[in-house]
């Protein structure tokens, strides 16, 4: 097939096990599937989120902290029959959900394992958020939450650290896409049932795109929709020629953004500095 699933629209003959920008093949490529117990409080609850970590991606952050799996370097190839088992072993297990996590470049074999089986649980879409609407769409009636990153307001910065020049607009369409299928977020005893759960990781050095994003959120989405700031990064891989991001966050980085979340009246959640730890970045063991 001659792939255009995401943004990158490589229209690259992509086969089971070999693919264009992403690096894997149209087979899932897993690299872990376990509970996580680490996410936010409404998706992990007291049992754990059902993760299911797809190796590729369709970026290349240059800080990536899961470099072995977004390079499409750890993992093992499966068939959707494979996948579609992984869902009841994990429903088995007691999960609160099923969260596909960077599952942008498999969207076409995620559906084919769930018409295989379908689990009685929340499914959870967990993305970069660089993501094509139009693709979105196949998954409309299929994903109940969607968990997308925001991650720049500064296209010159995602071309510099994530090879993406049209990020910003792309996520917003993303997000809105999202947004359009879920509706209002629907909360249960403390758990997210359905709806949008945007996540920011804050970067040292660039408070300004993170403030941006901020504001980006409120304006283009309101105030409806919970903002999750994530302290949790630290420097992964070699940064030398990235002095800027060399370091994990301080303390007053962080709180400029928190005071700009609140100012605008966003909901959601916000991170403990202590996350930025290696210690947090899970075993990729499937």
């Amino acid at each position: 097939m001659l792939c255009d699933i995401c943004p990158r629209s490589c229209h690259i003959e992509r086969t089971e096990r070999q693919g264009g920008f992403c690096g894997v093949g149209t087979l899932p490529k897993l690299a872990r599937v376990a509970p996580h117990y680490d996410e936010e409080p409404v998706i992990s609850g007291t049992n754990g989120a059902g993760t299911i970590f797809f190796s590729g991606c369709s970026l290349r952050c240059v800080y990536c902290q899961n470099r072995e799996i977004s390079a499409g370097t750890a993992g093992r190839y499966i068939t959707p029959y494979a996948l579609s088992e992984e869902y009841k072993r994990l429903e088995n297990i007691g999960v609160h959900n099923i969260e596909f996590v960077t599952p942008t470049h498999y969207i076409g074999t995620i559906l084919e394992s769930l018409a295989i089986y379908r689990p009685k649980l929340p499914l959870i879409y967990n993305s970069s958020g660089y993501d094509k609407a139009e693709s979105l769409k196949m998954l409309d009636g299929v994903i109940d939450i969607y968990l997308p990153d925001f991650k720049y307001s500064d296209n010159s910065l995602a071309q510099r650290l994530s090879h993406c020049p049209d990020y910003t607009e792309t996520a917003v369409e993303a997000i809105r896409e999202m947004l359009r299928q879920t509706g209002d977020n629907i909360i249960v005893d403390g758990l997210m049932k359905r709806g949008v759960l945007i996540r920011h990781l804050v970067l040292p050095s660039h408070v300004k795109n993170s403030i941006g994003v901020m504001e980006r959120i409120a304006e283009e989405f309101g105030t409806k929709v919970p903002v999750s700031l994530m302290a949790q990064y630290f420097p992964a891989g070699d940064l030398a020629e990235y002095p800027d991001i060399n370091r994990r966050i301080t303390r007053r980085e962080y709180a400029k953004v928190l005071d700009k979340l609140y100012d605008l009246g966003l909901d959601g959640f916000a991170q403990d500095m202590e996350s930025a730890d290696k210690k947090y970045v899970p075993q990729w063991d499937y």
